[in-house]
This record gives structure tokens, C-alpha cells and sequence, in this order.
């Protein structure tokens, strides 16, 4: 087998511009390395099987947590800061700009595991697309 060919990731987002919608720049196992432009709000979503890494590449990355008792917690991250949203639990991204690098399971949908929620026009629900 042949070894893949190192990608840029500064190249690469600068192939593309939606917000929201990642693309996949390696794989790992069974796990994609996701990347994406970052802005405005996302939607509240939850991976009942998987947890989600984020490393923020540029600017600015917020996630907003559910607790268990209901009340939210938003966690304030910098270029350069990673944060783990654990399985199971409620969160929604928001950004006022920025782009962001994802590790999570092929086949992960973006907007979590929930079928039902209504999604904005500028978030693509998908499992990552190629780059």
C-alpha cells in the first residue's frame, strides 16, 4: 500500500469556503480528520455513541454544554485550544469566526444523532465531505 500524501491544512481550507460543512483530510483508522470554516451559530445536537474532539485552528470557537440539571456552561476556546465534548452529551457550537480540525468516527453526522432537528441553511448536515 502505498502511503498518502501529506496534506496542508491551511491549503486545504482555503479550498473552500461554507461554513459549517467539513471536509475530510485524512483518515485514521476508522476515524476521519475533519476540517471547517466556522461561523455564527450551529445547532444543539448530541453523538450518543462517540465523543467529539475540536482543536481550534483560527479564531474564535465557543461550545455551549448542557448540564445534566438543564442550565448551560459555554466553554470559551482560542486558536490553538482543543476541547472533548463526552458521548452523550448536549452542545452546540458557535463561532464568530474561524475554522476548526475534527477528529471523530467515519460516519459521524455533524448535527448529531437526532433526525428532528430543523437545521439552518448555513450548517450542512453530512458526515464530511472530500476535500
Amino acid at each position: 500500500m502505498t502511503p498518502a500524501e501529506p496534506v496542508n491544512v491551511t491549503d486545504a481550507l482555503a479550498r473552500f469556503t461554507d461554513v459549517y460543512s467539513p471536509r475530510i483530510v485524512a483518515r485514521v483508522n476508522d476515524y476521519d480528520v475533519r476540517i471547517a470554516h466556522t461561523l455564527g451559530e450551529h445547532v444543539w445536537h448530541t453523538h450518543e455513541h462517540t465523543d467529539e474532539f475540536f482543536l481550534v485552528l483560527d479564531g474564535r470557537f465557543d461550545v455551549a454544554v448542557r448540564q445534566p440539571d438543564g442550565s448551560e456552561v459555554t466553554v470559551h476556546l482560542q486558536r490553538g485550544d482543543t476541547y472533548v465534548v463526552p458521548k452523550g452529551v448536549e452542545h452546540k457550537p458557535s463561532s464568530t469566526g474561524g475554522s476548526i480540525l475534527m477528529f471523530e468516527p467515519t460516519g459521524t453526522v455533524t448535527t448529531g444523532d437526532d433526525e428532528g432537528v430543523a437545521i439552518p441553511e448555513h450548517v450542512d448536515r453530512t458526515v464530511g465531505r472530500p476535500l
